[in-house]
């Protein structure tokens, strides 16, 4: 199939308050936009699975008076061009990499959720050297998001089933769109605890994963690429990026803000998106590496802190960069 552009999927898209751009990146085109003054600081700011730029939107608003901010469409999400066979964090982190260098063009701290977290681990080690001075990795699912993980339960213990269910029902690059049949699907072939746990990171409104599903689909979701999951269900998208060997790399000062989790006592499954016992290898790995690692637990935050409580989001990372002297 052929990659798909923004047009092909036009009627999907609604109007938001920072004007939308388009940088050419080669094999794909990257939407984002952008907040605050050039003199500032630049921040870049990856969303979640099934999350578009502007789930950052009030964050934006809250950082443009320190930092220039960019957040981005990452390939498969909103206005970004979808790739099908072509979802990996080596690919996308690639893309970003070319997007700090063409479009940021000064050193960047980065900043991501759940998988947009993992993204920014990846950049965090693996960018070109000097491109990334710091790295916030918010509820990022670090071992948690592969198949075969090095501690701690897979992808298959947490959220794969949900992401199974998008993929089986809507199809890659929505070419089901079966929205009522997964509505209907979802009591069958998504584990109780499973639907339980994802209303308590997800609550409505929040932005990843939604869960109590509406008559209509999420417009995060309408703006997703549903092979996004089945990528990271299967185990392609991380298949060649070890996050034990990832985490070994990184180059930059990292912060680490956990939020809601569980381990299910029935299954031994994980609710949330990363466990304690996960987040302590993190903490080694990082430290291993002379880099400083802050922790911060949010333990009763939805998996986004910043689109559910963005006032404390922008004061956990500006409190954090603020002790950093390298950034001002």
């Amino acid at each position: 199939m052929s990659y798909l552009e923004a047009e092909d999927h036009a009627d999907i898209f609604v109007p938001h308050a920072f004007t939308e751009q388009t940088v050419d990146l080669g094999e794909i085109r990257m939407n984002y936009a952008v907040a605050g003054a050039p003199s500032h600081p630049a921040l870049l700011l990856i969303p979640a699975q099934t999350e578009s730029w502007w789930g950052y939107e009030a964050a934006m608003r809250l950082l443009a008076d320190r930092y220039q901010v960019y957040a981005v469409d990452l390939r498969g999400q909103g206005r970004s061009t979808w790739t099908p066979g072509r979802y990996s964090l080596d690919v996308i982190g690639g893309d970003l990499v070319r997007f700090i260098d063409h479009v940021v063009a000064r050193p960047v701290v980065v900043g991501g959720l759940s998988s947009g977290g993992v993204v920014a681990a990846w950049l965090s080690a693996f960018a070109t050297p000097g491109q990334v001075r710091a790295a916030v990795y918010e509820d990022a699912p670090l071992f948690a998001s592969e198949t075969n993980p090095a501690v701690g339960q897979s992808v298959r213990q947490g959220m794969g089933p949900m992401f199974q269910l998008w993929y089986k029902w809507l199809g890659p690059q929505w070419s089901i769109g079966d929205f009522t049949g997964m509505q209907a699907a979802m009591a069958r072939e998504v584990p109780g605890w499973m639907l339980a746990a994802l209303r308590r990171m997800a609550p409505a409104g929040t932005g990843e994963a939604p869960t109590a599903i509406p008559a209509d689909p999420p417009q995060e979701l309408r703006e997703y690429d549903p092979e996004w999951g089945d990528a990271f269900a299967s185990g392609r998208a991380t298949l060649t990026c070890d996050h034990d060997n990832m985490l070994r790399q990184v180059k930059v000062p990292v912060l680490f803000t956990h939020h809601f989790h569980h381990i299910d006592p029935q299954t031994g499954n994980l609710v949330g998106a990363i466990s304690p016992q996960q987040v302590d290898r993190v903490r080694y790995l990082v430290e291993s590496t002379g880099n400083t690692f802050t922790y911060r637990s949010f333990p009763t935050m939805p998996h986004s802190m910043h689109s559910h409580d963005p006032a404390t989001y922008v004061t956990t990372v500006t409190d954090w960069l603020t002790t950093l002297p390298t950034i001002q």
